[in-house]
C-alpha cells in the first residue's frame, strides 16, 4: 500500500497560511506520526500485508504449471522404465520357457533310450 505524505509540501502549505516555522514543523511532524499510525493500524485491521494480488496468483500458477511439467517428464522417465523393464521381462520368460521346453526334449530323448 503506497500512501505517502509530502511532510516538506505540507510544511510550506501551513507556513503559506500564516503558521510560524516552529508551528508548521510541529504540526507536520504530528500529521506525519498520525498518517503513519493510522497506515500501520489500517494493515493490522485489514492484514493487508496477507493480501493476494493477481501478479501473486500468476506467479503461483507458473510455479504450478512448472512442477506439473515437471512431473509429467518424470511420469515418461519412469514409464519409458517400465516399458524397457517389460520388454527385458518378455525376453527373459520367453528364453526361459525355450530352454524349459528344450530340457523337457532331451529329458524325453533320454527316458526313450532307456
Amino acid at each position: 500500500m503506497a500512501v505517502s505524505l509530502n511532510i516538506h509540501e505540507f510544511y510550506n502549505d501551513l507556513k503559506n497560511a500564516g503558521f510560524t516555522e516552529q508551528q508548521a514543523e510541529v504540526i507536520a511532524n504530528i500529521q506525519n506520526k498520525t498518517a503513519s499510525a493510522a497506515i500501520e493500524q489500517t494493515k493490522h485491521d485489514f492484514r493487508l500485508d496477507d493480501i493476494t494480488t493477481n501478479k501473486d496468483l500468476d506467479i503461483r500458477i507458473k510455479e504450478t504449471e512448472l512442477k506439473i511439467e515437471l512431473v509429467r517428464r518424470d511420469i515418461e522417465v519412469v514409464r519409458k522404465e517400465i516399458a524397457d523393464s517389460k520388454a527385458d521381462l518378455i525376453k527373459w520368460i520367453i528364453g526361459s520357457g525355450f530352454t524349459l521346453i528344450s530340457v523337457i526334449f532331451m529329458m524325453l530323448r533320454f527316458f526313450e533310450k532307456m
